[in-house]
């Protein structure tokens, strides 16, 4: 059994909610979100925010914070192979019910497929908020380039902006 080390990112302000499935064995090594260099998620929200790629947890930090986003994982702990999400099992979901409560978030958005099937599966009914999956930015997924991303993942300043 393998346990989520890294708390939600997130402040009152926070209108929008970023969910992956569980943390890579480099992100739980390094203790923060999308730690592997591989990762596209860093990247896919500086140009979705027009700003540098954030290369510090500090400035990631304030990169997520400034912009009105919260961060966590929908799995508290679960069995899994590596950093393979097809292998996971015997899942424990995180409250987001407490983080919505402490937060003024209005949407939520999944990065993946896993994070968004445990989301309908084991949150949604508790919380009551729809989910909008986005097409993960984990290297596994090279059938979406960078930019494919980047187009997609853009709605969630329009969102941000919309609130």
């Amino acid at each position: 059994m393998e346990f989520h080390n890294i708390p939600p990112l997130y402040d009152k302000d926070s209108k929008i909610l970023i969910l992956g499935s569980f943390p890579s064995v480099k992100s739980r090594e390094g203790q923060f979100f999308y730690h592997h260099p591989q990762n596209r998620y860093w990247k896919v929200m500086a140009a979705v925010f027009s700003c540098p790629v954030p290369e510090t947890i500090e400035d990631k930090k304030k990169m997520i914070l400034s912009n009105h986003i919260a961060m966590w994982d929908v799995i508290a702990s679960c069995d899994i192979t590596g950093s393979s999400d097809s292998s996971i099992k015997n899942v424990v979901p995180n409250d987001i019910g407490r983080l919505l409560s402490e937060t003024s978030i209005e949407k939520i958005y999944t990065n993946g497929g896993m994070a968004h099937k445990n989301y309908q599966k084991y949150i949604k009914n508790s919380t009551g908020v729809e989910d909008i999956q986005l097409p993960s930015t984990s290297p596994a997924n090279a059938a979406w380039s960078l930019e494919k991303l980047i187009t997609v993942w853009e709605q969630i300043r329009e969102s941000i902006n919309n609130i």
